[in-house]
């Protein structure tokens, strides 16, 4: 019926719901899941990189817009799938539904291994750097225990910044072990506050910070390509922005930097099993909040460029596009202000994603694919055994640097994201396309809401996300077929797992 709501009244039904968790998230709480996990400090630094990449105003605000569609594409039909079954696994429980109990573990097993746990350590790492803007004893090279080469290009260490990174984890794992009030309270506080501080600093530019000089260089001239680096580094140089192919590949290839900053936006299904009247709340918490961050994160840009000539962004120091904009407002303390703005962020966003992470290898757990203590909850009912092991595992992710050269070390967990960047891309197609699967295969099942556009925007999704794997698996063959081994590698880890299920 045209115009009718896209949820029904049996969306308020509690039939076929977990119910050994406690059901403490409302639809504010759920939304500011969604957007504290997004927001954490890619968006203050991606755009450097990526404006040197694509090398103009205009089409780095498209790289952004096109970040937005596939975001928000992807957040909406998972509104279908969140209301179809809204189980304690989220991503997890509608892989192993749509395809199969492996499907479903591959990703979990991914999840756990680099996705999740990675991105915590990479976010706790970010908290501590900045950390060391304000207290400069904090640095990735102070170090209480210098670097050991263990093999080849691989070292142990333990740094100012690498010991608050772990103490910080530490910290937000044993937070959330007390309860989802307890979690829920930190998240709605932190981001609520950096939230606040994003728009504070895009208000800031707009009617404080306005360049004349930059708007007219940057919004004047917006498509004509700006000296930029080659888009996929030193294997083909020739290949950048100023021809139509290489503009092509540069918008697909920084997207991985665009996309990560906008990822983790599918947490919140995680937590399906503690989320209220979930058949309606999840659907229009993952809404409100990808429509709300990506609206930030367009404004954003836009805020850079009004104060910032071009190249100022191409060239800001290690890619500190924000601290550069408020330095530029505010001399003498916006590095500082800056400095606290993305510890406050990146500490809403780590606990976000501690909180969620746990839900996914409780779900494996109960299907007898991962540890059976995971499958267990606390006195506080959340699952105790899966946060430490998480936070365990992030936290060691922290000591691991790699490289060449022992006073130019980059981190494990980086090189880690890097490769899997393409196979959880891979992920969010397959979780979609079992969208149209769960429609041939359960035509009957209740829908309390369909997806926004189906069958063009989900199908839309897949195709552009295809796409960006395609040329990732060309132009950046180094950083991802290693992704897809790495996945590969759980095929045998699940019949493991199966064996022992089925003989104790």
């Amino acid at each position: 019926m045209a115009g009718a709501s896209p949820f029904t009244e049996k969306s308020a039904s509690d039939a076929g719901l977990d119910t050994e968790f406690t059901r403490g998230l409302g639809l504010f709480d759920a939304t500011m899941v969604v957007v504290g996990s997004m927001i954490g400090s890619g968006i203050f630094i991606v755009s450097a990189d990526m404006a040197q990449r694509i090398g103009s105003p205009g089409w780095l605000l498209v790289g952004w817009l096109l970040t937005g569609i596939l975001t928000v594409a992807a957040a909406l039909s998972y509104g279908e799938l969140a209301a179809l079954m809204p189980k304690a696994g989220g991503q997890y429980v509608y892989l192993r539904e749509a395809f199969s109990p492996l499907c479903g573990f591959l990703y979990g097993w991914t999840l756990f291994l680099v996705i999740q746990t990675g991105t915590i350590a990479a976010v706790a790492v970010a908290f501590a750097k900045f950390a060391g803007i304000l207290w400069p004893s904090i640095g990735e090279n102070v170090y209480l225990l210098t670097p050991q080469q263990i093999a080849p290009g691989y070292y142990l260490s333990l740094s100012t910044a690498q010991l608050i990174a772990i103490l910080l984890i530490a910290l937000l794992t044993g937070t959330n072990l007390f309860g989802i009030e307890y979690g829920k309270i930190v998240q709605n506080l932190f981001t609520v506050t950096k939230t606040a501080a994003l728009l504070g600093l895009i208000v800031l530019a707009l009617f404080i910070g306005w360049n004349a000089a930059a708007v007219s260089g940057n919004f004047g001239d917006l498509w004509s390509p700006r000296p930029s680096k080659a888009v996929i580094g030193e294997t083909l140089e020739g290949l950048t922005a100023a021809s139509a192919f290489g503009l092509f590949v540069a918008l697909c290839v920084t997207q991985t930097g665009s996309l990560f900053s906008s990822d983790a936006w599918n947490n919140i299904t995680f937590t399906a099993g503690e989320v209220r009247n979930p058949r309606r709340n999840l659907p229009l918490a993952l809404g409100l909040g990808t429509g709300l961050v990506i609206g930030l994160y367009l404004l954003a840009n836009i805020a850079y460029l009004v104060v910032l000539p071009l190249p100022d962004i191409q060239t800001a120091a290690e890619g500190r596009v924000a601290t550069a904009t408020l330095q530029r407002i505010f001399p003498q303390v916006g590095a500082a202000i800056m400095a606290a703005a993305i510890m406050i962020s990146t500490f809403g966003c780590n606990n976000g994603l501690i909180l969620a992470g746990a839900r996914a290898y409780y779900a494996m757990a109960r299907d007898g694919l991962f540890f059976r203590k995971v499958g267990e909850l606390n006195r506080a009912r959340v699952p105790g055994w899966g946060l430490i092991l998480q936070g365990v595992w992030a936290a060691l992710l922290v000591l691991p640097r790699t490289g060449s050269d022992p006073a130019k070390l980059g981190n494990l967990y980086g090189d880690l994201l890097d490769y899997v960047i393409a196979a959880a891309l891979l992920f969010y197609i397959f979780t979609i396309a079992g969208l149209f699967r769960l429609r041939y295969t359960r035509p009957n099942a209740v829908r309390p809401y369909r997806a926004f556009g189906y069958p063009v925007v989900p199908a839309l999704y897949i195709i552009g996300a295809t796409v960006l794997v395609v040329v990732l698996l060309v132009y950046r063959p180094m950083t991802t077929w290693p992704g897809l081994v790495i996945v590969l590698l759980g095929a045998p880890i699940y019949f493991l797992w199966r064996f022992r299920r089925r003989f104790p």
